[in-house]
């Protein structure tokens, strides 16, 4: 009596497991996947890209329409917004929803990270990211077409998840007490304050972060495929495990591959992403302090090209 009941126990508990969704999908698992009543294919590459030919049955939703305004691209789009937009993806609690960018580089995984953080921040928890985007679906020789797909749209109501979100009181708070590991998730020159966002008023980087560049989970720039053996290690030796991490950059656009890296691959607690970043950071009313920040000179000579960039290209 006791074994069967042991039994049971250990069936539902398998059960119970297989309802979570894997984060990572490669392209074969995705396949294996498609034409379950449950899924959703949510390409969120630009509207001619999608129209020429996508994963069957995928449903588009560009990038651009999980983002905030030119002068704050990283500020969460009000919930109505994001609310009408993933109902008219028929998104449910129970849907399992995967994002799929182009996959063109290490800088556009960043794109698929961002909207699979925005889902769960929403409340979705059925949630997957496909591995190296349509690139990698292409190259794998899987089928495409130009059909579009219809759902009916859901009723569901989300609810903003706190716990994965860093607003700029908090991050403020976090420097002063020192309570979290701030991840600087930009290149090198970002992080030293050589250069910076366009809509960014200073260069430099929040107090006391450390640099964990998006690139160093990939294998070169140019790939778009995440390495979960690198995010692994290092998460092991570049992120202090004992403490909560928040992850940052200019517009929350990078800081989602090191978010979805520390928080879903490898699987650390506590980690939030500061959604508006450096942009945010510094446009604030009021100067916030902002470490590694260069002299005039220094600043100056950033505006001349970007002013050159502006003027000339």
């Amino acid at each position: 009596m006791h074994k069967k009941i042991l039994a049971f126990a250990l069936a539902l508990v398998g059960a119970g497991a297989s309802l979570a969704a894997q984060p990572l999908l490669s392209p074969a698992e995705l396949k294996a996947q498609l034409g379950q009543p449950a899924l959703r294919v949510i390409d969120i590459r630009d509207a001619h890209a999608f129209a020429t030919k996508h994963i069957p049955g995928a449903l588009n939703a560009p990038y651009g329409q999980w983002r905030g305004p030119a002068s704050n691209p990283g500020e969460l789009p009000p919930l109505p917004q994001l609310t009408a937009l993933v109902r008219s993806l028929g998104l449910e609690a129970g849907t399992h929803a995967v994002v799929v960018s182009s996959g063109a580089d290490a800088t556009d995984f960043g794109a698929a990270a961002r909207v699979y953080w925005t889902l769960k921040a929403l409340g979705l928890k059925e949630l997957s990211l496909l591995n190296g985007g349509e690139k990698a679906w292409a190259d794998a020789g899987l089928p495409q077409d130009a059909a579009v797909a219809q759902v009916a749209p859901s009723s569901y109501q989300p609810q903003l998840d706190a716990s994965l979100i860093a607003p700029r009181d908090e991050v403020a708070r976090d420097i002063q007490q020192g309570s979290a590991v701030l991840v600087d998730a930009r290149p090198k020159d970002f992080f030293e304050g050589q250069t910076r966002h366009v809509a960014a008023k200073v260069p430099g980087t929040l107090q006391g972060a450390v640099n964990v560049p998006y690139s160093q989970f990939f294998d070169g720039e140019n790939s778009g495929v995440l390495q979960p053996e690198k995010v692994r290690a290092a998460a092991a030796s570049e992120v202090d495990a004992g403490k909560p991490a928040v992850a940052f950059c200019n517009t929350g656009h990078w800081a989602a591959t090191d978010w979805f890296a520390l928080s879903e691959v490898a699987g650390r607690k506590n980690v939030k992403l500061y959604p508006g970043s450096m942009v945010d950071w510094t446009q604030a009313p009021g100067a916030l302090p902002v470490a590694n920040e260069p002299g005039r000179a220094k600043q100056l000579l950033i505006d001349a090209k970007f002013w050159a960039a502006r003027t000339f290209n």
